[in-house]
């Protein structure tokens, strides 16, 4: 069994290797100083907080980061999200959250891009529309699978579970932010079950100690074992519960609640 510990511990030996090191030195020489992009995942949960599975998949093995890892549906946040309706908004306590720990100017509209973003990642590479069937109108071409299906996204029930920055002098850095959301939210499932967009590969329920054991990498086996700390010491999923954020400052990768 997995613990949070240990895996921060093998993302510090990770950091710390020479051959990390070299590879800071050479990423610094050539693109200077990289800032981290905003992204959202989405831990979809179905089942009760004693007995669950959560969605995850496989991302295509041609993909430059992480090809062929287990992952939440997920990705980088774009321009449009924050703009595009919703049903309703994010919990006040989320929203206070978010905006409490961000990087750069807060503001509610860079708040609810961030849990938009999650919805369209987990529409785009499952399938799955998270929302209620609620005739929707958008201009966002990337959101055009709603307007379709006839869902509204609703934001009020997500759930904020953890952030992790990427450490510095890695080619790709995500400032990303996990979102929770139970399964009863899905308001349209493709007819196979899933639709993959071809980024995921091999969606599947998944109990999280099957994904531990699984090609996962360290930071998801971090995020794996909060989920499981959260629904067992919080099964409701309560948006006041305290948030972990997971860093990297002088080597050592390092946990703060939110």
């Amino acid at each position: 069994m997995t613990s949070v510990k240990n895996e921060l511990d093998r993302i510090e030996k990770m950091i710390n290797a020479p051959e990390t090191r070299e590879m800071q030195k050479r990423v610094r020489k050539e693109k200077g100083y990289i800032r981290p992009r905003n992204a959202s995942s989405m831990m979809l949960i179905d089942g009760p907080a004693d007995n669950f599975k959560v969605l995850m998949g496989v991302r295509n093995k041609n993909l430059k980061f992480m090809p062929g890892a287990l992952v939440f549906p997920g990705g980088k946040v774009d321009r449009g999200d924050g703009y595009v309706p919703s049903l309703d908004e994010l919990h006040p306590a989320t929203e206070k959250k978010l905006l409490g720990a961000m990087r750069g100017n807060s503001s509610k509209h860079r708040a609810r891009s961030l849990g938009l973003a999650a919805i369209r990642e987990t529409a785009e590479e499952s399938g799955l529309l998270l929302g209620k069937k609620v005739s929707y109108k958008t201009e966002n071409d990337d959101w055009k699978l709603f307007e379709t299906k006839g869902i509204s996204p609703s934001l009020s029930n997500l759930r904020l579970i953890a952030r992790a920055i990427t450490p510095p002098g890695v080619p790709r850095r995500f400032d990303t932010w996990f979102f929770a959301a139970n399964a009863s939210e899905i308001a349209h499932t493709p007819e196979n079950g899933f639709d993959p967009s071809g980024e995921l590969e091999e969606l599947r329920w998944i109990t999280p100690q099957e994904a531990i054991e699984s090609n996962t990498r360290e930071i998801t086996r971090v995020m794996l074992v909060e989920l499981m700390t959260r629904l067992r010491e919080d099964p409701q999923l309560s948006p006041d519960y305290p948030v972990p954020c997971y860093f990297a400052k002088q080597g050592k990768f390092s946990r703060e609640e939110i």
